[in-house]
């Protein structure tokens, strides 16, 4: 066995069924796992110096093809209607398949933490067919130092074998493609898939299972700090400005995707960044475009010329092109992945009816009615059959990795919000002047502006008014923002057409959300829209 590090991963591994493996490359670094992945083919060397690697036919998550066991401690603890069940038995059976699929493989092993804050972290063993994998999620993840590798104990160990095909009928899966997770053991089994973000999202899954057991508020969000400690979340989903918006030069980068917020405060869960870079610019963002340009960086499914230079425009692979990078490769990035108590909440909406303004006042019913609908809208073009905006509703800003019921989450976050004194705000970074194919897509320099002026208390001081259709708060005027966009309504040269779009997206939220209405209280349901038709 290679290693480093003073324990035998041989027993270690023998211990979860995997000592019957050719070889076991244990903790290996950047330039090992490198040399590993260019030697088996599995990957390719960059002009500048990144590890390019192609997923095959999966090019993003299969959450189709995600299951947790149901068992006795599961049983009531799980939010089945979102989460596909496994039997223990078949899980059992899909366990000792790919155990015996990995006998005479060169296995990568990596032990990691998920969750920067210690009283709360998740020590987490991740082993690997192939190299890259490795290499992903050692920049992903917490890397612990050598002392600490020396006596590490995982608590959660991933197998990750793409090259397993699973059989539904023997393992009670959907497809040959399988991410089964037993909350109970600690145990996540991949198998048909060579998508690299399965191990990531596993982590934070079992972590969204755990930690609100212990008041622990997990948060699929970004998150930074300003100067005077003054640290903001930004809940968003794919698409409207959650990494963009939280790289701020004069903000501290605390993570670009998942927290927890404990009684400490907020504490990243990773170690690195999992950034998209389809049509990536040194222009527009430029600390993650250098992160392209240097070792160590994992490039998914970017193509690459004559030279091997990145071609980030190129989406013929895939729009779900991206780069996995270690945090230290952002410039003013937290050195602890900590922060304080949040002073500032953003929920990021892109509303592609131009309807919502562009940043709103949510009281704490307001927010807690906003989170569990978790709103943005998908364009035409994004999506194979998608001509017209479609309102998405992932409720928590994050369904696909919650395995509670949604009113646990917003419950605790609402109780969290009043006790610390956060003040929230939905910000639209969508659609003005009409919805998406009329209007056209609200500045980014007013977006910054706007949220500028949240974080620094200016907005506490302006004058607001009522929304119309969502009752929320909203300022007549900001300093340096054009006026005229605060008003939705008065930007489009239609007003019957604005009041009709108005009403359609009104009547979405209220029928999506009338699967929560039994979990919350009267505050919260009272916060739900409803269209007033403004006078002309």
């Amino acid at each position: 066995m290679e290693m480093f590090g003073v324990h035998n991963p041989a027993i270690e591994l023998a211990t979860v069924g995997l000592g019957g493996a050719a070889s076991v490359r244990y903790n290996f670094s950047a330039a090992a796992l490198y040399e590993e992945a260019i030697r088996r083919g599995e990957a390719e060397l960059t002009a500048q110096g990144a590890l390019r690697a192609i997923t095959g036919q999966h090019t993003g998550r299969s959450p189709r093809d995600k299951f947790v066991v149901r068992d006795i401690n599961t049983d009531g603890e799980i939010w089945w209607d979102n989460n596909k069940p496994i039997s223990p038995e078949h899980f059992a059976v899909l366990r000792d398949d790919m155990l015996a699929h990995a006998a005479g493989k060169e296995l990568f092993v990596q032990d990691l933490v998920g969750g920067a804050e210690e009283g709360h972290a998740l020590p987490t063993r991740v082993v690997t067919e192939f190299a890259w994998h490795s290499l992903f999620i050692r920049n992903l993840l917490i890397r612990p130092d050598t002392a600490a590798l020396s006596s590490f104990v995982p608590k959660l160990t991933i197998i990750d074998l793409p090259s397993f095909k699973a059989d539904p009928a023997r393992h009670g899966c959907r497809s040959e493609t399988v991410i089964a997770c037993d909350l109970t053991n600690g145990l996540v089994l991949i198998g048909g898939t060579s998508y690299a973000g399965e191990m990531k999202k596993s982590v934070f899954t079992v972590l969204n299972y755990l930690l609100p057991a212990k008041g622990v508020m997990p948060m699929h969000c970004s998150a930074n700090v300003g100067p005077d400690g003054d640290a903001a979340v930004f809940f968003g989903l794919s698409g409207t400005g959650k990494t963009t918006l939280s790289a701020d030069p004069a903000r501290t980068l605390i993570g670009d995707d998942e927290h927890g917020w404990s009684e400490n405060g907020i504490f990243n869960f990773e170690g690195g960044c999992y950034a998209k870079t389809i049509r990536l610019s040194a222009e527009a963002e430029p600390e993650i475009y250098a992160t392209t340009q240097r070792f160590g960086t994992v490039l998914e499914n970017v193509v690459l010329n004559e030279s091997r230079e990145p071609d980030f425009n190129d989406g013929s692979l895939t729009e779900n092109t991206r780069c996995a990078y270690p945090m230290d490769f952002i410039p003013n990035a937290s050195k602890t992945g900590r922060a304080g108590h949040p002073k500032t909440i953003i929920m990021l909406t892109a509303d592609a009816f131009g309807v919502m303004p562009p940043i709103a006042r949510l009281t704490p019913d307001q927010a807690m009615y906003h989170f569990l609908s978790g709103y943005t809208a998908k364009v035409a073009g994004t999506e194979k059959g998608v001509v017209e905006p479609e309102a998405t509703f992932s409720t928590c800003f994050g369904a696909p990795f919650m395995p509670r019921h949604p009113a646990e989450y917003g419950n605790l976050l609402k109780e969290l919000i009043g006790r610390h004194g956060v003040q929230c705000w939905l910000v639209n970074t969508g659609w003005t002047g009409g919805a998406y194919g009329t209007g056209k897509r609200m500045p980014i320099k007013a977006t910054r502006a706007l949220l500028a002026a949240a974080l620094s208390g200016e907005l506490g001081q302006v004058e607001f008014r009522a929304d119309t259709n969502f009752g929320f708060a909203v300022p007549v005027s900001v300093h340096g923002v054009d006026g005229s966009i605060l008003d939705p309504r008065s930007t489009w040269a239609d007003k019957a057409a604005y009041d009709a779009q108005a009403e359609k997206l009104v009547s979405m939220f209220i029928a999506n959300f009338a699967k929560f209405e039994n979990h919350v209280d009267g505050g919260v349901r009272d916060a739900a829209p409803g269209v007033k038709v403004a006078a002309e």
